[in-house]
């Protein structure tokens, strides 16, 4: 195995062990990941949503297996996801990749900061979805396509910063974001083709080893310290990768 191989499978297992233990993380880690070692925008969402079709389907399986979904939030969050993935997709993959780097890599700045201000305030949690879960579903499935992550980071901070209970705001945005993930890479595909083999394979394995630990690991580490962890790790990458992008324009 290469050193590339292998380093990517583990940035699969890492980002896959925090999303499906946080309800978030696979996308904007691996996002970021491959913007770092040169891959464009528009590929690098479709490699990360590829790969993820197969993890999220684990992942899924995981927490339904664990009774963490709550199939209420799964319908309201899932035909918006899928309509909003379909549109965000189709508008990346007919941009300029170059333009766009800078835009992907402040949108990932932004969702840092955004977690890292949802760790610090989880409040208790309510017993019956919201009105609006089906606008947060079309939101967080147009950014996580066109900004190659950002599902879980908008879908699960925002249901748990309004009162949802985070073991199954978790396990329910997971679980719906199969959905997404399938509508998300199936655009990809029909757009920019099918996605380098060579650095989607270890991407999906790194991704299906983590994937049946998410259900397990959310029951027992605290939500607010995978959020602070996976925040600044996620603000450290994306503020280097708006440093390049800028100085590259120059």
């Amino acid at each position: 195995m290469t050193e590339e191989f292998l380093m990517i499978l583990a940035i699969g297992f890492l980002a896959q062990l925090v999303d499906g233990a946080l309800g978030m993380a696979f996308g904007v880690v691996s996002t970021s990941a491959m913007l770092m070692i040169g891959v464009p925008p528009a590929q690098a969402s479709a490699l990360v949503h590829t790969a993820e079709v197969f993890t999220t389907g684990a992942s899924a399986a995981s927490h339904i297996y664990h009774r963490n979904v709550d199939w209420r939030l799964v319908i309201r969050l899932g035909i918006a996801g899928v309509i909003g993935a379909v549109l965000g997709a189709w508008v990346l993959s007919n941009l300029d990749a170059k333009l766009m780097r800078p835009f992907v890599a402040g949108y990932l700045f932004v969702m840092a900061v955004y977690i890292l201000m949802k760790a610090a305030r989880i409040p208790t949690p309510r017993d019956a979805p919201a009105g609006w879960t089906a606008p947060v579903g079309f939101v967080a499935g147009f950014l996580d396509a066109s900004g190659g992550g950002g599902w879980g980071p908008v879908a699960t901070t925002t249901l748990v910063g309004s009162g949802h209970a985070p073991r199954q705001t978790v396990g329910s945005v997971n679980a719906t974001e199969f959905l997404v993930t399938i509508a998300a890479a199936t655009t990809f595909f029909v757009e920019l083709g099918a996605s380098p083999l060579q650095n989607l394979l270890p991407l999906v394995i790194g991704g299906l080893i983590a994937a049946p630990l998410g259900g397990w690991v959310v029951k027992y580490v605290q939500a607010r310290t995978l959020m602070t962890g996976v925040g600044l790790l996620i603000l450290g990458l994306s503020s280097w990768q708006i440093f390049t992008a800028v100085r590259s324009l120059l």
